[in-house]
């Protein structure tokens, strides 16, 4: 349905049936008994689609079993809770919707009801969606090795790829044999991993042994 203004006067024709519509303002709302929850709204406002199956509905399509209330109110067995954002799209052409509510949900109501546009933007919203969620957040994950002198040549030999060396901490002497002195080292070491939850403590003890290597 579309208004046609000419001064102050509205002449509305009804695109529901191409003709002018003489149906009387009560008779242009249309009341929706959606799965319990009674839904207010205009025949234009469900005529927005014409391949839709509210559209159908209401042109009391034969092929529809279609039940009313005891308030005349078309029955509809599906959730209420989904339909809100489904009504508002044919309203002003939006997708809007609470965040409680699960875009699946939007999107298998808007495929009942074949509201093709409508099902383009729910599926563009999930894949927008689970973009950022797959985004990987990448950090340094530190991991502290001690050694002695004779093992450094063997752990550079051995170590895993990926790994990069930050820092080598001399922490002095721990054993004597003779008159000679085995240092001991802390390798401070690095890779590039996604964000986990104990990186963060390998991280700044890391960091602490920098501090203290710093200042030997």
């Amino acid at each position: 349905m579309f208004v046609i203004m000419a001064g102050e006067e509205k002449m509305e024709v009804n695109h529901c049936r191409g003709k002018p519509d003489n149906l009387s303002r009560k008779n242009s709302w249309i009341k929706l008994n959606v799965g319990g929850t009674v839904f207010m709204t205009t025949r234009t406002t469900l005529c927005r689609d014409p391949k839709s199956f509210l559209f159908r509905l209401i042109q009391d399509d034969p092929d529809l079993n279609t039940d009313k209330d005891d308030e005349g109110a078309y029955l509809i067995d599906r959730d209420p809770t989904y339909f809100g954002p489904v009504l508002n799209y044919l309203r002003h052409g939006r997708l809007v919707m609470n965040k409680d509510l699960a875009e699946e949900g939007v999107l298998e109501e808007a495929e009942f009801y074949n509201i093709t546009e409508l099902i383009k933007l729910v599926k563009d919203k999930i894949r927008e969606r689970d973009a950022k969620q797959n985004q990987t957040h990448i950090k340094n994950v530190y991991r502290v090795l001690q050694f002695s002198e004779e093992e450094l040549t063997q752990m550079v030999s051995t170590m895993s790829d990926g790994w990069k060396f930050e820092q080598l901490i001399n922490i002095g002497s721990s054993y004597n044999y003779g008159s000679e002195d085995h240092a001991e080292f802390l390798c401070v070491v690095s890779k590039e991993c996604p964000n986990i939850m104990n990186g963060e403590e390998s991280t700044d003890r890391a960091r602490v042994l920098q501090q203290k290597g710093s200042r030997m």
